[in-house]
């Protein structure tokens, strides 16, 4: 049966179902919806928005459906302007709570129709366990308010464009609002009203504190460099696999940095030649996962792409999924302990860490870094000033 939910946090529990609003006693065999939310987070549950890979509502509804759904849309706006003004934090209450229920029935009713617009005419993605593992991580780390505030960054407000920045984040909602489907390989990106998790500037990190007791970064050590060689069914390096290129492609002596960069140059360049070895063997990798003018990854993402881009897209979004997997495992493994996942910033995760879970760090370490990608652990008390452990 399809539904649909008032509210997509835990504490907010209201489905729209057959017309009815339903508060108290909600009803069973709620099969479709469409998004997840965490007031109804049933493993059985099916949802449009990951069939249709995360299209707006707007553009996956009908054409016959259209003009109700924008009208309802601006309505939705309009109150959100309003409790915006009133200075009402929509983190803080329930949607319901706050908008008359006569407009939620209409915008459930809109939604229902698209919902079942989107299943009659989508075929669920091969890759559907995975995202709706992820979407629910996602969410959780949507609802986790960040502690971000100046002590100890006296120095960022020198510059006043600085400044009026950090003021804005301080006073306004601190949550990270990823999109699974931001871009086509799967690498994260955000919501425009969510913080900048992914493009604020390094220094600003500063601001980013723990509500336990440190930071604790999990970062592969060269990650699409690391993917490359598993695809290839190549051996990783026990060490640094910038060192290790270095060694065994280059041959020389030659600066770290300039060698990940003429590295990266060949790598996501189709026309480079600049290296001929039997452990980077682009054609062969293409020759596999490239067929019909899509990339099929090993995580089941197909991907519709040209020939001289394919390359790049297999890489990154084979590296993308394999992050977002691994987050997916320890945030299950962290479910019921005092440290959790803070945020996920590209090849890195991070967890916002209370000593009592010492024990945990490695069993995450073990987990991360399966398939012998080799990890850096850092640590701090900031996200700025991570330190590297040893492990």
């Amino acid at each position: 049966m399809i539904f649909q939910t008032l509210d997509d946090k835990t504490e907010c529990v209201g489905v729209y179902v057959d017309g009815k609003l339903h508060f108290d006693t909600i009803p069973e065999d709620l099969t479709h919806t469409w998004k997840y939310a965490a007031s109804m987070a049933s493993g059985s549950i099916q949802y449009a928005w990951l069939y249709c890979e995360g299209l707006p509502l707007q553009e996956a509804c009908p054409e016959e459906h259209r003009d109700r759904m924008m009208a309802a849309q601006r309505k939705l706006r309009a109150f959100k302007k309003s409790l915006t003004i009133g200075k009402i934090n929509l983190n803080d209450h329930c949607v319901f709570d706050l908008v008359p229920k006569d407009f939620l029935m209409e915008l459930c009713e809109v939604k229902n129709l698209v919902t079942q617009h989107v299943f009659d005419t989508h075929s669920k993605p091969p890759n559907y366990p995975h995202l709706c593992q992820v979407q629910r991580l996602l969410h959780k780390i949507k609802h986790q308010r960040l502690n971000i505030n100046n002590r100890g960054c006296r120095h960022l407000y020198l510059s006043q464009i600085n400044g009026n920045k950090i003021n804005k984040w301080i006073n306004t909602p601190q949550y990270i609002d990823y999109n699974l489907f931001g871009t086509v390989t799967g690498r994260l990106t955000t919501f425009e009203n969510s913080f900048p998790m992914l493009t604020i500037k390094k220094v600003f990190r500063k601001l980013l504190k723990p509500h336990n007791d440190l930071f604790v970064s999990y970062d592969y050590n060269g990650a699409e460099i690391r993917t490359l060689l598993s695809l290839s069914g190549e051996e990783q390096p026990k060490g640094d696999v910038h060192q290790w290129n270095i060694d065994n492609v280059f041959k020389r002596e030659i600066d770290r940095d300039l060698a990940k960069t003429l590295f990266f140059g060949w790598l996501y360049n189709p026309d480079s030649t600049m290296f001929d070895h039997s452990t980077y063997d682009k054609k062969k990798l293409l020759d596999k996962w490239y067929k019909g003018g899509y990339i099929t990854t090993p995580y089941q993402r197909r991907i519709q792409v040209g020939r001289r881009k394919a390359f790049n897209y297999l890489i990154q979004s084979t590296t993308a999924d394999r992050v977002l997997e691994k987050a997916v495992i320890i945030d299950e493994l962290l479910e019921g302990k005092k440290s959790f996942i803070s945020h996920i910033m590209h090849d890195e995760i991070v967890l916002d860490f209370h000593r009592e879970d010492v024990k945990m760090l490695p069993v995450v370490k073990k987990i991360f870094e399966s398939d012998d990608f080799k990890t850096t652990i850092k640590a701090g008390k900031d996200y700025f000033h991570l330190e590297e452990m040893v492990s």
